[in-house]
């Protein structure tokens, strides 16, 4: 016999006509929207079955995009995904910059990658702070860097057709390599023993389910857009991507872990060879791309984030669609849940990092 139940997470939960609630705390990173879960239960509560249930956050970017000229467009990017904002702004730039043909100046190229890097290191914090307070102050640092370059401390907004919005303040780079020296993944009081063997994500199931980013290598999923299909600044870096194969919830908190290391180290390489020169093209004041389409993609934090964008010739998209790695990832919970007993589940979930706006985009 068993019993069907809702799991609800965030405030809203108790008016989504659910019958049983588990609030999983403030610090889970669903509470960002309504997170929901329908699942199958033995008298024992365990889960036999799982169904994600999204819907309920529905930003509507894609519609909002097609009424907005390019410029628009690029400040309501980094909203599906407000931990990915950089990276986010950049695929949508990408696309724009390759219809048209654009050649970004290389100090442009350089800071983008550093950026994407920084971003990388904040969301991923931000993931691990529950399960580490201490991640809480490398968040911090990180965060006051990207607000010192951009002015915002989510959505950034720095980046523009054809380059960056401007080039970074006097010193900014300096404080970055200090800040850098001082980030140690080993210091994160992580207690991995606690996680190991739950919410296991088979190898194939995640790549039937299309999952990406630390997710999919921790299932050994070996995919990472950084080697894969590089932006030019990341070509000449030799990157290698952390892959694991357990796929277990420690598995995924250990890649979180290990991408750290290796933002910093990224972040070291993009210092040491950042040129000189500007950061932007000067651009008329209205931008048309060609007729066509174009599909961009970059490694946002949580996977492949990316821009399919069809242009009628005007100064407005005819169509921009994202491919988003929370909406792909979410739905591997119906593989990965299945025998995980109900007390566990919010270890399991604690591992497995998605963005509910990035699934109801």
């Amino acid at each position: 016999m068993s019993e069907q139940i809702t799991v609800g997470v965030g405030a809203g939960a108790r008016y989504l006509g659910v019958d049983r609630v588990i609030d999983l705390g403030p610090l889970h990173p669903s509470a960002h929207g309504a997170y929901r879960l329908r699942l199958t239960v033995t008298p024992d509560l365990v889960i036999t079955a799982a169904d994600p249930l999204v819907g309920h956050l529905h930003r509507g970017a894609e519609k909002l995009f097609e009424v907005r000229d390019y410029r628009q467009v690029l400040t309501l990017a980094n909203r599906h995904d407000w931990l990915s904002a950089f990276c986010n702004e950049l695929a949508v730039a990408l696309a724009v910059e390759r219809m048209t043909g654009m050649d970004v100046p290389a100090r442009a190229q350089w800071l983008r990658a550093l950026l994407c890097e920084l971003n990388r290191l904040m969301a991923h914090m931000v993931f691990l702070t529950p399960l580490s307070p201490n991640a809480a102050t490398y968040r911090e640092g990180v965060q006051a860097l990207m607000e010192e370059a951009s002015g915002g401390r989510i959505h950034f907004m720095f980046n523009r057709i054809g380059g960056l919005r401007e080039d970074v303040p006097a010193g900014w780079t300096t404080r970055v390599a200090t800040f850098l020296s001082t980030v140690d993944a080993a210091a994160l009081t992580i207690d991995f023993a606690a996680l190991e063997g739950l919410g296991v994500l088979p190898h194939e199931d995640a790549l039937a389910y299309g999952v990406t980013g630390p997710i999919g290598r921790a299932s050994g999923v070996d995919f990472d857009l950084r080697r894969d299909d590089p932006l030019p600044a990341y070509e000449t870096l030799g990157f290698t991507p952390v892959v694991r194969t357990e796929g277990d919830a420690a598995a995924r908190v250990r890649c979180l872990v290990d991408e750290v290391q290796k933002s910093v180290e990224l972040a070291h390489a993009c210092l040491d060879q950042l040129p000189q020169g500007p950061v932007n093209l000067r651009l008329p004041k209205a931008i048309k791309a060609p007729e066509g389409s174009v599909y961009t993609r970059v490694e946002a934090p949580l996977g492949t984030s990316g821009v399919h964008l069809s242009s009628r010739g005007e100064k407005t998209p005819w169509r921009l669609k994202l491919r988003t790695p929370s909406f792909n990832n979410v739905q591997a919970l119906s593989a990965l849940l299945p025998g995980t007993k109900v007390d566990d589940l919010p270890a399991v979930l604690s591992s497995f990092a998605v963005i509910v706006g990035d699934i109801d985009k």
